[in-house]
């Protein structure tokens, strides 16, 4: 490429940011690294109404949660700031200028009222798609139907006016976009947008493309959501005499409910039992009261699973593998590879990603997270099991707080036990091999897997007692539970005294079946 690559993610501060979001900006920040360019974000807050107090600061955390560090931000200023629209205000007003003193804009000063009846007139006639536009432009009140004294009068009079852009009646407006390949809209679907509001602000239109202009952007990298607007802004762009300089466009697939059926939406997530944003946050609701977010990062989510699962929602590498590294990705990615069609999010997907980062973590690592959550529920613990209990613990779990709620039984006595197996497998001889099994390890100097098993072997072979007949019987007594990692490792890493005490603690308390 002639150019140096830059690329933007540009969100709006309204709320918690959507996954979908999160995908958007990794798929930028993944482009822009491979071609040794530049990421840049953009907050565009524009649209005051629905500006959110501490979005601003949500998006940077989500981003960085992941290990995406823009190149330029509102925190990381570059030479191409502000880098928030809200205070870019004063630049934008001369690119709507240009437009109207050359025939591309005009001045609209049609009422709410005005617009409503305009619509229900295009309705009435059973049009389909009511829009301000080529044709109904004439008979509304703006500068392309009022007399030029007039129009000035009222804009000295400080009556309020929007900015729209004139579309041109009959022209066929084409992109040729890197996922989708050449797109042909023609104009007469393309109505009049507003591109400054009548309180001085630009929409996104029109502060899109300039801004994108004069920040240099080569690459548009967004949602799907915005292909209908690509048009438009490709008319902006020629309009503005920029056609030369105009960014290449690549649209994302959706990304769709669990089922295929619809975009996932914000609500989804609450409906189908997982989260939909990448942190936790706590925003107003539509009724104005605080409403919680649920994000992956609080529910266990690993970063490096999250991306790696996040990038295979609409891009594959065209081979077998699926674990991917930040950097393998940074290698591998490539738009020609994204999908046209919606991508299934699949939580169970997600899911095993997580299983794969956590199992591939060492259990030093792990013993982080384990003892994090000791501490918080005030568990004294033995810091020297914490790596053996990680290590006997993560094949058989998803998350790390797993590593505690799975295995709290290395350090506390059961308090429940599993009734289907205390019905089951809770017998006399039962009871009679574990009485011997416990006073037989007291006497070990060392007890480790091997020698459990070994001197469990030897007492069901005295006893004529099958393996089968105990084995569970066991593992309840020790754990409490009717399953788990291998239980001679669990007895290795407790210690003879503490499986000793266990077992007593069974034999006193659980009720033995009665065999008639």
């Amino acid at each position: 490429m002639d150019k140096e690559v830059r690329v933007r993610f540009a969100p709006s501060p309204t709320g918690a940011l959507h996954v979908g979001g999160v995908r958007t900006a990794l798929y930028n920040y993944l482009f822009a690294k491979q071609n040794k360019g530049k990421m840049i974000l953009r907050i565009e807050d524009t649209d005051q109404a629905r500006f959110v107090p501490g979005a601003e600061d949500y998006i940077k955390e989500s981003l960085e949660w992941i290990g995406i560090i823009p190149d330029e931000s509102p925190y990381e200023e570059g030479e191409y700031g502000p880098y928030r629209q809200s205070e870019r205000k004063d630049m934008y007003a001369q690119y709507a200028q240009k437009l109207i003193d050359e025939g591309n804009a005009y001045y609209a000063f049609d009422t709410p009222e005005e617009l409503d009846a305009m619509r229900e007139r295009l309705k009435a006639a059973r049009v389909n798609t009511p829009q301000y536009n080529a044709i109904t432009r004439m008979q509304m009140r703006n500068s392309l139907t009022l007399p030029e004294e007039e129009v000035k009068e009222k804009i000295a009079a400080g009556e309020p006016y929007v900015i729209r852009l004139k579309v041109p009646l009959k022209e066929e407006v084409r992109l040729n976009d890197m996922v989708r390949g050449w797109v042909m809209v023609h104009s007469s679907t393309i109505d009049d947008k507003v591109l400054m509001k009548s309180d001085g602000m630009p929409t996104y239109h029109l502060a899109n493309v300039v801004d994108d202009y004069l920040m240099k952007i080569t690459h548009v990298i967004r949602g799907e959501e915005w292909l209908p607007s690509a048009p438009l802004h490709v008319l902006l762009y020629k309009f503005l005499g920029w056609e030369e300089n105009m960014p290449q466009f690549a649209h994302l697939p959706l990304l769709l409910k669990p089922d295929g059926n619809g975009k996932l939406s914000k609500r989804d997530g609450d409906k189908l039992g997982f989260p939909v944003f990448p942190i936790s946050g706590v925003f107003p609701g539509k009724d104005g009261n605080p409403e919680t977010y649920s994000g992956f990062r609080e529910a266990g989510y690993l970063p490096d699973a999250f991306v790696n699962f996040l990038a295979f929602l609409g891009w594959n590498p065209g081979t077998e593998q699926e674990i991917f590294t930040f950097e393998d990705l940074v290698q591998t990615f490539a738009i020609e590879r994204i999908g046209k069609s919606g991508a299934k999010f699949d939580i169970e997907k997600a899911k095993w990603y997580n299983q794969q980062y956590l199992k591939a973590k060492s259990n030093e690592e792990l013993s982080k997270y384990l003892k994090k959550e000791l501490e918080a529920n005030n568990i004294a613990y033995d810091a020297d099991i914490l790596e053996r209990v990680c290590g006997a613990m993560k094949e058989r779990v998803t998350f790390p707080q797993e590593l505690y709620t799975e295995g709290q039984f290395f350090f506390t006595l059961p308090e429940e036990y599993d009734q289907g197996v205390t019905k089951k497998k809770w017998t006399e001889v039962a009871v009679d091999v574990l009485t011997a099994y416990k006073e037989e390890i007291l006497k070990t100097e060392e007890l480790t897997a091997d020698s459990a098993k070994e001197i469990l072997n030897n007492i069901l072979e005295q006893k004529g007692v099958k393996l089968g007949q105990v084995m569970q019987a066991v593992r309840l007594a020790i754990t409490g539970k009717g399953g788990g990692p291998d239980l001679m490792e669990i007895i290795e890493i407790l210690g003879a005294k503490n499986v000793a005490d266990r077992i007593q603690k069974a034999i006193e308390e659980l009720p033995v079946k009665q065999v008639n």
